[in-house]
């Protein structure tokens, strides 16, 4: 049981990682541009919910200043 508990703790916290490290603008700029499309920030369900209101210029794409916001 002890073992199971062990690597269920394991899985939970590379998970919590990966979901982390997908919040970095770099990892989220999947092309590079230097802005996150609603496609790109679509992989994050925290981000995409608050798009709107972090595109402060209207857009459709987060800079980094945006981004900064999150």
């Amino acid at each position: 049981m002890k073992q199971l508990n062990k690597a269920l703790a394991l899985i939970a916290l590379a998970s919590s990682s990966a979901a982390f490290a997908a919040s970095d603008f770099d990892t989220l700029d999947v092309d590079g541009n230097g802005a996150i499309s609603q496609s790109e920030a679509s992989v994050d369900s925290d981000l995409i919910a608050q798009f709107a209101e972090l595109d402060t210029d209207g857009n459709g794409e987060l800079s980094k200043a945006e981004f900064a916001n999150y």
